[in-house]
């Protein structure tokens, strides 16, 4: 095991600047995830960490040493991809041990850490098959097994459940969490799915164009976003906005509603344009409150979504209880003035408070 040290990293493709600077670091044990939309540079970055891409500029250190110009099978780190990449004329046992058996390893080191792998994975019962033979879950599972059994200082994971069914996804995110437990491998994960991030990560990285935009624990990107990208990144349904702007210690929105807001919420922000954000679970049936036009009533059994509009903006709300609320009714909602964001207009970052 070890740690990553991702130092002021920059990659250019000829002229154009893909990433800008980018320090991450990703502790002894830990499980990081890179999240952020197509093309925000997190695979650039990973495949740079794998050694799969030069750097520009900046240094990457694992293991405290800058492994910049050294090659990817000397970085000790073991990759698993989104496609699998098994060999379909090779058995699970040979997927598994290729690695092994092309260093040369002792044939009963090979069968123990194999072995070892498949039992940790559940493919004991398939190691005689045939990548042909296995379902989706069970190929990545070989995949994973074959990176296992290095026994690595780095796991790499680019988007290794694109390619699942969505039931699958949740069961392959809860399995990659206990294997990582179990492990204590130093990981890193990329993925655009930031149910994924928010489940399965120790730290959460949100990358935007080429940049970091925030660093932390799941919980606290989505209790207190630095920012309008990452509120709305993070979070799904994603978080509402309104525009309008503080006036005596209340929020006043954009068509003359108010909406409550604790005093330190309005500290230097009093007159100025600001957007309150407000997660859809954080909406509350309240006769006083904001009347917004009903569009689309999702019940779900746990929670009923309801899809409305208030002055030309969409919202969507999350309720635990049931709602009776039917297109084109009007609802009059309000929100838990502790649980409200704010956001500077011209800028996006968050006010204090």
């Amino acid at each position: 095991m070890a740690t990553v040290s991702i130092r002021n990293v920059r990659k250019r493709f000829g002229t154009t600047e893909v990433l800008h600077g980018v320090s991450v670091e990703i502790e002894d044990g830990e499980f990081v995830i890179l999240v952020g939309p197509s093309g925000c540079g997190k695979s650039t970055l990973l495949r740079m960490i794998a050694g799969l891409e030069n750097i520009s500029d900046g240094e990457i250190a694992i293991g405290g040493r800058v492994v910049n110009n050294v090659a990817p099978k000397e970085r000790d780190i073991a990759m698993v991809f989104q496609n699998y990449a098994l060999y379909p004329h090779m058995t699970v046992r040979d997927n598994m041990a290729f690695a092994l058996s092309l260093a040369k390893a002792p044939k009963a080191v090979v069968d123990e850490k194999v072995a070892r792998a498949a039992q940790i994975l559940g493919l004991a019962p398939y190691l005689n098959r045939y990548p042909r033979q296995l379902s989706g879950g069970q190929r990545q599972r070989v995949a994973m097994g074959r990176a296992i059994v290095r026994d690595p200082q780095v796991f790499l994971f680019d988007e290794p459940l694109s390619n699942l069914d969505a039931k699958l996804r949740v069961q392959m995110r809860a399995e990659i969490k206990e294997l990582h437990q179990r492990l204590a491998t130093t990981t890193a994960y990329v993925t655009h799915d930031q149910i994924e991030a928010m489940t399965m990560a120790d730290k959460i990285v949100v990358m935007n164009a080429g940049n970091v935009e925030q660093t932390g624990a799941p919980l606290d990107l989505y209790d207190h976003p630095n920012n309008l990208f990452v509120a709305g990144f993070i979070g799904s349904p994603a978080m509402n906005f309104l525009k309008g702007q503080i006036s005596s210690g209340t929020f006043r929105a954009e068509g003359g509603a108010a909406l409550p807001l604790p005093a330190i919420k309005a500290n230097g922000s009093e007159g100025k344009p600001v957007l309150y954000g407000v997660r859809p679970e954080h909406f509350q049936l309240d006769a006083q409150g904001l009347p917004a036009t009903v569009h689309v009533v999702e019940p779900t059994g746990s929670e009923t979504q309801v899809m409305a509009e208030y002055a030309g903006t969409p919202i969507v709300c999350a309720f635990r209880e049931r709602v009776s609320a039917k297109p084109g009714e009007t609802i009059h909602i309000t929100a838990n003035p502790a649980l409200v964001h704010l956001f500077d207009a011209g800028s996006g970052q968050r006010l204090s408070g």
